[in-house]
């Protein structure tokens, strides 16, 4: 019996002596399983974690000291940081746990930026200071400059010109660098005189420029009378049977599609005797909409722009065509609203919708665009079309919005706004085939 119960005193100190919670002590630094942590904390705050990363093994230190009794996501920020993790809220209570994206923050954090950003400015003059600063700033980094004194400055190969109703089109291929194309369509008018120039940079859409809405949208548009230039991403289309279809995830991406907006907006500039030199326009949706501020910031020459479904404080672009060159850390730290105002006090139009980041333009990116053009005097011409009830796209009521704008700024004729005019072409009809595909 004596032996018994020796065995069962030891066996009760081993237990004690590998309890987590007599583990818990400064000698140990406090440290639990980190899925531990997280199952107490759906637990103590009755939500659910969905993960996009792998948690198996990883350890917590000064677990319970990270908690905050009053904060879940206070508590997030303290333990996920660690390990670079960070947290996204899907609904009231599902969160997920993803890594640590550079160009992602929270609404908070937006809102916290576009303070700080006020704060810098309370007048005209402070701004334009803080303006010119920063817009050479991002030329910088972006290195632009250096890609531009490289370009071979050949001829343009235009394709045959396809006639449909009221507007046409024609391909366009440019070599830019020695051995480097860019690859777009150009959408005019079938009527004569002058016309304003519209450069529309492409976003991530599926099918890329060739899909059904991208020319819905050009095609309308040059039947009202603008003519529109759109381009394949860096690695997409044609431009994929060049570079391959890896090298979108580059850096490079970012400065050869801003570096093939200005190519083109410079060709037409220069050949076309049918453009409107005092109506030029930019216009993309998404990634296309980065592409759109950015052409802003790097261009005086445009007028007019409406950057859809993409304007954020909290969010750069999620892709390296937009966020791989570090253009967001001029002047100590910038964010897309306040490089679009940079555009101010000429015509902009911000389209966003309740469904993806662009859902707080209303309440923090469009006020704190009123207050730059307010500088001017000019809040009449920045506008948001706000759709809380749509998600991420270039629908049927984001195409009305531009062309309602565009109508307006460019004195387009309204009477040929109507997208069943417009011939929807196979990808092939779209490309040059320089490269024997």
């Amino acid at each position: 019996m004596q032996k018994i119960k020796s065995i069962l005193a030891l066996a009760l100190l081993m237990f004690i002596h590998q309890s987590p919670i007599q583990a818990q002590t400064y000698s140990t630094k406090y440290e639990k399983p980190l899925s531990t942590v997280m199952n107490g904390l759906e637990k103590r705050f009755k939500v659910k974690f969905k993960y996009n990363v792998d948690t198996t093994g990883l350890k917590l230190t000064y677990a319970d000291f990270r908690v905050r009794a009053y904060s879940l996501e206070e508590s997030l920020r303290n333990i996920l940081a660690q390990f670079d993790f960070n947290y996204w809220k899907q609904s009231n209570n599902i969160y997920k746990i993803k890594p640590y994206e550079y160009p992602r923050r929270h609404v908070q954090e937006g809102e916290q930026m576009l303070k700080y950003l006020s704060g810098l400015y309370s007048n005209k003059e402070q701004f334009e200071m803080r303006r010119d600063s920063v817009r050479r700033e991002v030329r910088k980094l972006l290195e632009i400059d250096k890609y531009k004194d490289s370009l071979v400055h050949h001829k343009a190969i235009l394709g045959k010109i396809i006639k449909n109703d009221g507007y046409t089109v024609q391909n366009i291929c440019i070599e830019t660098l020695p051995g480097e194309h860019l690859f777009g369509s150009i959408y005019s008018p079938a009527t004569k005189g002058k016309h304003p120039l519209i450069i529309c940079p492409d976003g991530h859409f599926n099918g890329g420029r060739y899909r059904k809405d991208e020319q819905q949208r050009l095609g309308t548009l040059a039947r009202m009378g603008a003519i529109c230039v759109d381009f394949d991403l860096y690695g997409w289309g044609e431009s994929e049977m060049e570079y391959g279809k890896d090298s979108h995830q580059t850096d490079r991406a970012h400065v050869i599609q801003a570096l093939n907006a200005e190519v083109l907006l410079d060709y037409m500039w220069n050949n076309r005797k049918d453009v409107d030199k005092k109506r030029i326009g930019v216009n993309g949706g998404s990634g296309g909409g980065t592409h759109t501020i950015l052409l802003t910031v790097l261009d005086n020459r445009i007028t007019a722009a409406a950057p859809t479904v993409n304007l954020a404080s909290h969010f750069d672009g999620g892709c390296p065509c937009e966020s791989g060159k570090p253009i967001q850390l001029a002047g100590g730290g910038t964010c897309n609203p306040e490089l679009i105002s940079f555009f101010a006090p000429r015509p902009l139009l911000i389209v966003s919708d309740g469904g993806d980041w662009t859902s707080s333009v209303p309440e923090l990116e469009f006020p704190f665009l009123k207050r730059i053009y307010g500088f001017y005097g000019a809040e009449d011409k920045v506008t948001n079309v706000h759709l809380p009830n749509e998600r991420h796209d270039f629908g049927i009521n984001k195409r009305q919005a531009n062309y309602d704008f565009f109508i307006k700024v460019f004195n387009l004729d309204k009477t040929k706004l109507d997208e069943s005019k417009v011939k929807i072409l196979e990808p092939s009809a779209l490309q040059s085939h320089i490269n024997g595909k």
